[in-house]
């Protein structure tokens, strides 16, 4: 059963919008080997394009889906690194402007302190992505797109927060599939109020909303607490949601259609670098999945391999898979651990 339909005469596949930052990781190459330690320890990094929309942007690009990116970046040479490094991917950066006000894209560190200890320190103060303004937001492009993706933390401040949703209304005005990966990141928000209203407002038009539990009841705080998974996908499809998935971490997730069914995948085992970047591996690969017209637990498989490559590897954007890189490592774990090793 296809459970959610895109416009093949579109020429792009998805628009992202939202967060794009450069990640320093403790470096770990041939070179240099920055092992398990606290970040005040590390001496080497390696410089990365990050933020989530960004990484899922160049995850469905490796797997040769086309994407665009709205987004703004700093007027300095990071700002020409995201551009250059998009343009090398082949991801459309006709709609990614430079700030003018001084605002800098923002940096995160990250801490790598065992297997599953990991943590982020992000500076993303005036930040450049959260300057995206509604004059930003071009209805032919959006019009263009098979569907957008938008992220939750270009909700955090305005301007960034009503060129969000003028997107998402845009979108939905012209047809085009609004997927809403809520995407928290404390940084930016002033009260969990204002998160609430914020992405309840997005979620109510999106087609297919991700995200993990905590995201969820931070969407639902002001609509009914406590609520679990079952009900909360219920919620959202009584909107316009087709598709709801509700991550659970290392327990694993499920995918909620709008007929009632429910999919569930546990993670694939790997022994892990840090345990942060899974999720944007799992956004591409899902989302791959569901564009080539796959059954849910098809794409679901896809996005947990992808996930546990991504939690095995340094860096997030430049170890991101192609499509058979993913199925060679689906083949490689099944063949060690048993054909239903991600299936509960």
């Amino acid at each position: 059963m296809k459970y959610i339909s895109f416009d093949a005469d579109r020429p792009l596949d998805l628009i992202l919008l939202g967060r794009v930052a450069i990640d320093f990781n403790p470096a770990y190459n041939d070179q240099v080997k920055e092992e398990f330690k606290p970040l005040k320890k590390v001496h080497m990094f390696e410089k990365f394009v990050g933020g989530s929309p960004a990484n899922i942007a160049v995850g469905v690009t490796r797997h040769g889906m086309k994407a665009g990116f709205i987004g703004k970046v700093s007027d300095d040479q990071f700002g020409e690194f995201v551009v250059d490094y998009f343009n090398e991917q082949g991801i459309d950066t006709t709609h990614i402007t430079r700030c003018t006000g001084g605002e800098k894209l923002g940096l995160t560190f990250t801490e790598m302190l065992s297997p599953r200890e990991s943590a982020i320190l992000m500076y993303r103060n005036r930040a450049a992505d959260l300057q995206l303004h509604v004059d930003d937001i071009d209805e032919a492009y959006i019009r263009s797109a098979k569907a957008i993706l938008v992220s939750g933390t270009s909700l955090a401040e305005s301007p960034s927060r009503e060129a969000a949703l003028k997107a998402i209304m845009l979108a939905r005005r012209n047809d085009t599939r609004i997927i809403f990966d809520i995407d928290y990141r404390e940084y930016n928000w002033k009260n969990a109020d204002e998160i609430a209203i914020y992405y309840s407002a997005a979620a109510k038009e999106a087609d297919i909303i991700m995200g993990s539990r905590q995201e969820f009841d931070l969407t639902e705080r002001l609509i009914q607490t406590g609520m679990p998974d079952e009900e909360s996908a219920a919620l959202w499809h009584s909107y316009h949601a087709k598709i709801v998935v509700i991550k659970h971490g290392i327990k694993g997730s499920t995918a909620y259609t709008a007929d009632g069914q429910s999919f569930s995948i546990k993670p694939f085992p790997v022994e892990a670098r840090k345990g942060f970047g899974g999720g944007d591996g799992y956004g591409a690969g899902f989302l791959y999945g569901l564009y080539r017209g796959w059954d849910i637990m098809e794409c679901l498989e896809f996005g947990s391999a992808e996930a546990s490559m991504m939690v095995r590897s340094n860096n997030c954007s430049d170890s991101l898979p192609g499509p058979e890189e993913v199925a060679e490592f689906i083949r490689k774990e099944k063949e060690q651990y048993g054909e239903m090793v991600a299936r509960v």
